[in-house]
């Protein structure tokens, strides 16, 4: 009985992956909980043939988190690839790792986090700028204690239209607390300073079943956003149990989160929290579709948790009959399916609350609550190898996510959010987009990626209609005649491209370019012209697409 640590997040090995099983070289299961464990992979039927579908340099990269003694599962030539000495006889005697400790009942792997990035604006004042510099901790005891931690410090300038989305919702996107940067080398050069630190630790309990503890963020989908629960927002502490079962993947996760940020916190005081019980169940019905059910309640109590939602298995609408309690439970599906190889269609759908008898009679009555996304890929587009192209469309109805608050009556604080940041998608509620993504790599080390955004929301004016999901709806602006975009009306467009070479492995030069234009209604418009460069090492970055 043996366990490893969870794949961080991985944008190149998610899309590896993606490739292997939608060409039918490879299916690793469960794939919409993004936490995938590398024993999946490890036991999964993969082939010659499949790594030859894919970059190998992308694999053997994958299979340095892995002791040595599993890899001959995979393929033996694996551990052969560019080994040497090392520098110091120490580190990198594999160019795909720091340092490693590889022993009968101990592996270790550290590897050093670096990204600096820095560019211009022509639509803002002030340089853009990005300095973080961390490490990355994982490892395995005796094949059942399983372990990673991370820290990155960061200090960062945004670009005009993520400095506009802290000011609304006072925190950083993905981020804790944070205070103000001022360079003390360089004139005018000012930001923000934040830290992150992920952390977990786990235990393989019996065959088929692992707990594991930490501060983290979680995702399920297969989307670029997820309707169901996202790492947009900042990490949580957390418990967690995955039970794989047959063609069954059941997930508890029951974590505590913040109901305010830091900077909404005044004086020397603990951050009010709230709770959150939630478990998806994955079925794997063959190779090609899988469908899976989620289930989460918010609730808030005072300075303790409701033991009754800790019931793994029970229904928590029912729980909370059995309470009559006020709090605040969503319901999701996620298909995903392979219709033909190199094709993948794939949805989702969020019922925060909905009435049959209101559903269909075109009124617009406010308490039907409801998110959906429909999302296609396709791999080798027009027969060009490694010519990769994705389009997703996602909505939600306004005063979805949102719930009401006995004790205030602007603010709620069963939200479905954490720290003023969203767990589902980063607008909140009331909006619709389309999202089209292109990925080339004409060379192994060469990866050009292009993201088309094309979305509308309608702002809150001085009433609650129904975008931001911090608000009491008990506040709404109306009970009927609700629409999605309504309010002030806001209509993006936005392009994001770039372009890596790996000169080293897990070593990129980046060149970076966003074009972006805002209209709203009644007021003037709000454009990003932005270039940048960077260099980066053993991470990977993450657009922030508003």
């Amino acid at each position: 009985m043996s366990q490893l640590s969870y794949l961080d997040y991985n944008p190149v090995v998610i899309h590896l992956l993606d490739r292997m099983e939608s060409s039918g070289q490879g299916k690793i299961q469960h794939r919409s909980v993004r936490a995938i464990n590398l024993l999946d992979i490890i036991h999964a039927p993969i082939t010659t043939d499949s790594i030859s579908y894919i970059d190998q340099n992308d694999w053997y990269q994958l299979l340095q988190n892995i002791p040595e003694r599993y890899r001959h599962k995979t393929f033996d030539d694996a551990d052969s690839i560019n080994q040497s000495n090392g520098l110091f006889k120490t580190f990198y005697k594999s160019p795909y790792s720091f340092f490693t400790v590889d022993s009968e009942n101990f592996f270790l792997k550290i590897d050093p986090v670096v990204h600096f990035g820095i560019g211009d604006d022509t639509e803002s004042q002030g340089t853009i700028f990005q300095n973080t510099r961390g490490l990355k901790i994982r490892g395995t005891i005796d094949d059942k204690v399983y372990f990673y931690t991370s820290i990155f410090e960061n200090q960062q300038r945004f670009l005009n239209y993520v400095e506009d989305e802290i000011t609304r919702i006072n925190a950083i996107p993905g981020q804790g607390f944070f205070k103000p940067y001022q360079s003390g080398i360089i004139s005018g050069l000012n930001g923000w300073d934040f830290l992150n630190a992920q952390a977990y630790a786990g235990l393989k309990i019996s065959k088929s079943i692992d707990l594991h503890l930490g501060h983290g963020r979680h995702f399920i989908g297969d989307g670029i956003r997820s309707m169901i629960l996202s790492d947009y927002a900042h990490n949580y502490f957390y418990l967690q149990l995955n039970t794989k079962i047959w063609k069954f993947h059941y997930q508890n996760t029951f974590a505590e989160l913040s109901a305010q940020s830091s900077r909404d916190n005044t004086g020397n005081q603990l951050l009010p929290k709230k709770y959150m019980a939630a478990h998806y169940l994955d079925f794997s019905v063959n190779s090609r579709f899988s469908i899976g059910l989620y289930e989460a309640v918010i609730f808030s109590r005072q300075n303790n948790f409701e033991f009754q939602y800790l019931n793994p298995i029970i229904l928590y609408r029912s729980v909370e009959q059995f309470l009559d309690s006020p709090d605040n439970a969503v319901l999701g599906l996620n298909v995903k399916w392979i219709p033909k190889y190199k094709w993948q269609l794939y949805g989702q759908l969020l019922i925060d609350e909905l009435r049959t008898d209101q559903a269909f009679t075109g009124k617009g009555w406010w308490g039907n609550k409801i998110g959906y996304q429909i999302g296609l890929k396709k791999f080798d587009l027009f027969n060009v190898e490694n010519f990769d192209f994705q389009i997703e469309y996602n909505t939600a109805r306004p005063y979805t996510y949102a719930h009401r608050d006995d004790q205030s009556q602007t603010t709620s604080t069963t939200s479905y959010a954490h720290y003023n940041q969203a767990l589902a998608h980063p607008y909140g509620a009331n909006f619709r987009e389309t999202i089209i993504h292109f990925k080339y790599r004409p060379d192994r080390n060469i990866s050009l990626q292009t993201f088309l955004l094309f979305s509308k929301y309608g702002d809150d004016p001085i009433k609650n209609i129904g975008r931001n999901i911090l608000s009491n709806y008990e506040d709404r602006s109306s009970d009927f005649g609700n629409f999605t975009g309504q309010g002030i009306s806001n209509n993006i467009t936005a392009l994001h491209f770039s372009a890596s070479w790996q000169f080293f492995p897990n070593y990129f030069l980046d060149l970076q370019y966003i074009n972006r234009n805002q209209t709203i209604s009644d007021s003037p418009s709000k454009k990003t012209n932005y270039f940048g460069f960077g260099i980066r090492a053993n991470v990977f970055s993450n657009p922030l697409l508003f």
